[in-house]
């Protein structure tokens, strides 16, 4: 047992080093007016900031911008990258070359395609007012700024759940589609009765991978609109980021990371009990 522990603890150490003390630190600073001058102290607040978070209303409208679009990428995510998984486990010419372009939007930086994807929906210039002949000022509005934001989170979110699904997809039991095939089912019955119940626990990692991801969706924003205009298009990393480095308020933005931690755990547990099957977790 002491052998156990003894190579445990140098792995303990590590994540104490690199989480567990961030984290204990993080929620110190939350509790604070915290000051970074040298020889300024800095000043309890308690729970202040928390409260202060519930009465603000650029916080409110960020936590709604951030739930958007968490709502519109993962249900696509999702949908897109199973079906593209499904077309490519079927047996179709240059498989691998579909399977490349799916996925390489995933390994792009972005960085590149956040300022790429700002350049095509310019109000002046821009290559998508181009192609239809209008002046949209798509970065300008809250909604469409979002709406754009969010297609590209979805075209790039997509190549990554297809591999999941994909792995998952060929991981099913061939017996289980012979015999649906035996049985008469057709294509669509034997996705639906077959191969969907088996990967189900898969559906639920990613739902759960992808509603993390959109919560913490911070670098499109920050590049394509920085939250503006007038904080419209602020999500909550984005708000954090704001108060923490460019208003020097880190016991603020301190209290808005963990605030959003909460509200991702939550989510996260409410997820698990849904993908749940019947009669688990029971005794």
């Amino acid at each position: 047992m002491l052998w156990a522990y003894a190579f445990a603890a140098p792995g303990f150490v590590l994540f104490a080093l690199v989480i567990l003390y961030p984290v204990a630190r993080a929620f110190q600073i939350s509790l604070y007016n915290w000051s970074i001058v040298p020889g300024s102290a800095s000043t309890w607040l308690g729970l202040h900031n928390y409260g202060r978070a519930l009465h603000d209303p650029i916080f409110w409208r960020s936590l709604v911008n951030t739930g958007f679009y968490m709502a519109v990428t993962t249900p696509a995510q999702i949908v897109l990258g199973l079906g593209a998984a499904v077309l490519l486990d079927a047996r179709i010419p240059a498989r691998g070359l579909f399977r490349a372009l799916f996925y390489l939007p995933v390994v792009t930086s972005w960085v590149v395609v956040s300022l790429l994807f700002r350049y095509l929906f310019m109000t002046d210039g821009g290559l998508v007012n181009w192609l239809t002949g209008q002046h949209v000022d798509w970065l300008g509005g809250r909604w469409t700024a979002l709406a754009t934001i969010s297609i590209l989170g979805v075209w790039k979110g997509i190549g990554w759940s297809m591999v999941i699904f994909l792995a998952a997809l060929q991981g099913v039991p061939v017996e289980l589609k012979e015999a649906a095939i035996v049985d008469g089912a057709g294509p669509w019955a034997r996705f639906r009765a077959v191969s969907l119940p088996a990967i189900r626990p898969v559906v639920a990692f990613v739902t759960i991978m992808l509603v993390i991801g959109g919560f913490n969706v911070f670098t499109s924003v920050f590049l394509i609109t920085g939250g503006g205009p007038l904080d419209e298009t602020q999500v909550l990393l984005t708000y954090m980021y704001r108060q923490a480095f460019t208003f020097l308020d880190f016991g603020y933005g301190a209290s808005l990371s963990f605030i959003l931690t909460l509200i991702v755990f939550v989510l996260s547990l409410a997820q698990l009990r849904l993908f749940r099957r019947p009669g688990e977790g029971t005794a």
